[in-house]
């Protein structure tokens, strides 16, 4: 048993926070091989994953029986992600109320999680027996039930199924000090064991299949193979079942010695892309280093949509911050965005009218709109489509809209992107962003806009210019003003019945009002977005014989963005001006996306275009055909 001292809160000692939870394509003969290399290892990286996943599963599975409490009232049965903890009260005469919220619910109210009587008699402590959340560090506070007056205040990193004790007593007798000492009963699992197995089972497959790609591009090692492959006694073998073993005019091992050329060809091809050689550059961009950022977008969206294993940093967060499941939206719609540049300017070259490539947009912006309003949206289990509920704002919708408005602002102001001075061009040139002032003029006055109505106009009830979460955040002052102007436009125009009615903030701030992630004022940061997407599409066309200038535009976006972001937040999540928020779309919740996202590109176009170390297998295959606007 190990004891833990509770500690005030405005002492925070530091902590340690993560503990205690997670081939190409082408065509012909040429490309079988290709898609054959490549499936096996997506294949293999499947199964390799789901062993390592089901063996921590049985491994971190809790046994035995439930933990009944010391009353021998009802046992306490604990699901996935919670722990239990015995509270002992050994104050004599005293009745406790034990409060209890998670310390990352930013100024939230704390809700009772027990009360604990006084013992029944002498030498024998009060007891209650809770199941407490293990998702997060936790804020306990006990106070004295008849004096509303705190006795105790403590902050603990519970671990899943673990068993606790809290004893609450005084120092020593006759002193009226009291001590909360918090000990273990029973040490909790690792419940993050199966994601760091299947992480580096994920890794390890990568690393080999590119020390296996980089070995067959060196000259030595495939004529090693080749010599092994073709060995004497394979043609003693071979010219003896012919029956001809002396006849030195026999065309057979000169047949043989052809073939084994374009054999070891294939096995390279299988790893290096037979594709690259059949497409323009332009569509090697796109497909390879664009699609893989999509394929795994596509990959964590799928795996996040089915639950993400119930682990919280696949969910979205409540409020501010980022998880792993924040990532996914804003670099679809990057993607989207560098995409629509490159079809575009491909359509364009190949003669297609402006005035048909525009029916074209805003068919497509449409038929988004409409899936998303008629078919993904209902809930038809709760019956059929009623107009009266139906939720007009979603994930396609707003997919559509920024497809249409980027689309047609790219398409109004077109123009062809000089192909003889490319190479000419300085690594110091801006012409990517002049030759596009009246684009960023337009998506400047846009982001105005969204900065305008956020902090300036007034909303009923609430103070102007807030961003919190409403609920029981914020001391609870605000329940009703989650998202501030956002939530209020929305509630305006839409109506609230045609609003999402669970949106993430009710998870840990217990909000009441409705309130959607995919609002019109978080529609316009997504335009501007998929614009920093249609930059980095821009780099690609404008500077696409310079790998040097390319890597550079694309580290400096990242910093510059990165510093952006640094001066909105204050480097913290919920202390700066404008800090991260998902919900809110907020202005740095773009920046620091794009951010991360042109470091990627940063990451990835050597290693995949230029180097062609990693096809992208197996992110590769559940982006082969996303729809990306191009």
């Amino acid at each position: 048993m190990t004891g833990a001292r509770p500690r005030a809160v405005g002492r925070r000692e530091p902590r340690e926070r993560g503990g205690g939870e997670s081939g190409g394509r082408g065509g012909g003969a040429g490309a079988a091989g290709t898609m054959g290399g490549a499936g096996s290892a997506g294949r293999a990286l499947a199964a390799l994953l789901l062993a390592a996943s089901v063996l921590s599963a049985a491994l971190l599975a809790p046994g035995g029986s439930p933990t009944p409490d010391l009353d021998k009232k009802k046992p306490v049965e604990l699901k996935m992600d919670q722990a239990l903890l015995l509270i002992h009260n050994e104050l004599p005469r005293t009745n406790l109320t034990v409060y209890w919220n998670f310390d990352c619910c930013y100024h939230c109210l704390l809700r009772v999680l027990a009360s604990v009587s006084q013992g029944r008699k002498a030498g024998e402590p009060g007891v209650a027996a809770v199941a407490v959340s293990t998702q997060h560090w936790s804020i306990l506070q006990l106070n004295d039930t008849a004096e509303d007056t705190e006795v105790c205040r403590l902050e603990y990193k519970f671990g899943e199924f673990g068993n606790y004790s809290l004893l609450v007593k005084h120092v020593r007798d006759g002193v009226s000090e009291i001590a909360c000492d918090l000990v273990v009963n029973k040490e909790p699992v690792d419940s993050n064991l199966p994601v760091g197995i299947a992480f580096l089972v994920g890794m390890a497959l990568i690393i080999v299949v590119s020390i296996l790609r980089f070995l067959l591009s060196l000259e030595d090692f495939q004529n090693w193979i080749s010599k092994a492959i073709n060995s004497r006694e394979t043609d003693r073998l071979i010219n003896s079942e012919l029956g001809s073993p002396s006849r030195a005019s026999d065309p057979q091992p000169e047949a043989w010695r052809r073939s084994a050329a374009p054999l070891r060809l294939r096995c390279v091809d299988t790893f290096r892309g037979p594709v690259k050689c059949m497409l323009p550059k332009t569509s090697l961009f796109l497909m390879e280093q664009l699609s893989l950022r999509a394929e795994m977008a596509l990959t964590i969206m799928v795996f996040v949509n089915y639950g993400g294993g119930k682990y919280w940093y696949f969910k979205h967060s409540s409020w501010n911050g980022l998880t792993v499941a924040d990532l996914v939206f804003p670099w679809f719609v990057f993607i989207m965005g560098a995409s629509i540049f490159l079809s575009m300017t491909s359509i364009l070259q190949r003669g297609c009218s402006k005035i048909r490539l525009l029916g074209k947009i805003a068919w497509r912006s449409f038929l988004l709109i409409c899936i998303g309003i008629f078919v993904v949206n209902p809930n038809y289990c709760l019956g059929p489509l009623s107009w009266e509920k139906a939720r007009i704002p979603g994930v396609l919708q707003r997919l559509g809209a920024t497809y249409f408005v980027v689309a047609v602002l790219e398409l109004l102001f077109a123009r062809p992107v000089p192909e003889t001075c490319a190479s000419e061009r300085s690594c110091f040139s801006l012409l990517d962003i002049t030759a596009s002032w009246p684009q960023w003029l337009f998506v400047l006055i846009l982001e105005g806009v969204w900065l305008a109505l956020t902090f300036f106009l007034p909303v009923p009830g609430c103070p102007t210019g807030y961003l919190g979460p409403g609920g029981i955040g914020d001391g609870g002052r605000y329940r009703n003003c989650t998202g501030g102007a956002a939530g209020y436009v929305d509630r305006l125009l839409l109506g609230e019945q045609h609003l999402y009615q669970h949106p993430s903030s009710a998870v840990l701030y217990h909000t009441e009002v409705a309130y959607d992630p995919e609002g019109i004022l978080g529609t316009i940061n997504s335009i501007v977005m998929a614009f920093l997407g249609v930059q980095a599409g821009k780099i690609f066309l404008y500077y696409k014989d310079q790998t040097r200038g390319i890597l550079i535009r694309f580290a400096a976006w990242g910093c510059l963005l990165g510093l952006v972001s640094v001066a909105l937040t204050k480097a913290s999540e919920n202390e700066g001006f404008i800090p991260v928020n998902k919900n809110l779309w907020s202005v740095s919740y773009v920046t620091t996306l794009s951010s991360l996202a042109f470091l990627i590109l940063l990451a990835l176009y050597p290693v995949v275009d230029v180097k062609g170390l990693w096809t992208g297998a197996p992110f590769f295959y559940p982006g082969k055909r996303p729809e990306l606007g191009g």
